[in-house]
């Protein structure tokens, strides 16, 4: 395929925590294509994966967003109908940016990042087509978190948004050349939504970076199980507090020197005490989350509810660490149950599962090894770029 020039527009900095923008452009630039990145730089965000990316792109610009502009975008957004996702990343000065670049230069197409980008598009012009990656059903995430939420904060924010971003979603592919989402289940909830353009909801799963996240010439600790993700999010912090208190709990009735070590920034309260038992730690922000990975004998992923592709999941399986979850997690993965994971739906199986891998050690080099294996196949992000690329391409011929 000839070199595509994309403008890629961002409402967050990309990095290994925002895993999905990062690989897109650094497999995209290994493939050959001229890119530009313009990106948001919302509070309190971490630099470090804009400045890995500089030598993958022609230019890289970022704009920052006030913490003042997002509690305007928010106050702005109340009685509209644009849902508190979308209108957050709201920026006069990024749509500025976006109409200078585009003045500047030509491109073939434009990628934009998240529900919180979509606003964004709305400075873009001209005839290259835009190409949205939804990533996942926000509607989708509401109508669990409603369910199954840790807070009545969080169910509150889900009631008060749910109905106008089931209406915003429903108007994406009418929106957009196509609307990209990592898993069969959230093309199935937008498709929904909408009923028109469901032929422009296509499935892009994410990769793993199999380089970086591959196992360690570490001392493992048999009796560490790990949690690792953002713990300030809704759904990690209500299974924070399912594995501590319903499942370790469990665990340590037959494995009583059994720790638990939850890695991941910004944990909320509810999390932070946690640590009050002494056979739980709970890290906070760490430079580097491998470690805590290549030690731990198990990794754990208790979702109660989640949308798209849980990268937890597949960066543990890269490691060499056999990973416990729950149903929710798999339906976006083609894994094998006793093959490649183990997967429960009670606290009592995931503790049993948990029990079975720190005793039985020829399960855990099964599961250990079927897991890398897995990735390996199936979540390289060099496949997903080349599928993204025709997805480009198919845009790019249906705009003339």
């Amino acid at each position: 395929m000839q070199s595509l020039r994309i403008l890629f527009i961002s409402p967050y900095l990309p990095s290994l925590i925002r895993v999905r923008p990062f690989n897109w452009i650094r497999a995209l630039a290994r493939r050959g294509h001229r890119i530009t990145l313009l990106a948001l730089e919302p509070p309190g965000e971490e630099t470090s994966g804009v400045e890995a990316l500089r030598p993958c792109c022609e230019r890289v610009l970022t704009v920052p967003l006030p913490r003042w502009r997002t509690l305007w975008n928010g106050l702005m957004a109340l009685p509209g109908a644009t849902p508190f996702q979308a209108a957050y990343s709201r920026s006069p000065e990024m749509a500025r940016l976006i109409r200078q670049v585009q003045a500047e230069e030509t491109f073939d197409v434009v990628h934009v990042e998240h529900l919180r980008g979509a606003e964004l598009s709305r400075a873009v012009n001209g005839r290259a087509p835009i190409v949205f990656d939804a990533v996942d059903s926000i509607t989708l995430l509401f109508e669990k978190l409603l369910r199954a939420g840790p807070t009545w904060r969080s169910r509150l924010l889900a009631r008060l948004d749910l109905a106008r971003t089931r209406r915003y979603e429903g108007r994406l592919p009418n929106r957009f050349a196509r609307v990209l989402v990592t898993s069969p289940h959230d093309r199935d909830a937008l498709a929904s939504l909408s009923p028109n353009g469901n032929d422009r909801l296509l499935v892009v799963p994410n990769g793993v970076d199999l380089e970086y996240f591959a196992p360690m010439p570490v001392n493992r600790d048999l009796l560490t199980i790990v949690f690792s993700g953002k713990m300030s999010y809704h759904a990690n912090v209500a299974a924070a507090i399912d594995l501590a208190t319903q499942i370790m709990p469990l665990v340590w009735e037959q494995v009583p020197d059994a720790r638990l070590t939850i890695v991941g920034k910004d944990p909320a309260p509810a999390v932070k005490a946690l640590s009050d038992d002494p056979r739980i730690t709970v890290t906070g922000t760490v430079p580097d989350l491998r470690p805590y990975l290549a030690r731990a004998a198990v990794a754990v992923s208790p979702m109660r509810y989640g949308v798209g592709i849980q990268n937890k999941v597949l960066e543990a399986m890269a490691m060499g660490t056999p990973v416990v979850t729950t149903p929710q997690t798999l339906t976006a993965l083609q894994v094998r149950v006793g093959r490649d994971l183990l997967a429960a739906d009670s606290p009592l199986m995931l503790a049993a599962a948990i029990i079975n891998l720190l005793n039985d050690r020829a399960l855990w080099q099964r599961i250990r090894d079927a897991g890398r294996r897995y990735v390996e196949t199936h979540h390289s992000w060099d496949a997903a770029a080349a599928k993204l690329e025709a997805i480009y391409q198919d845009a790019i011929i249906e705009a003339k």
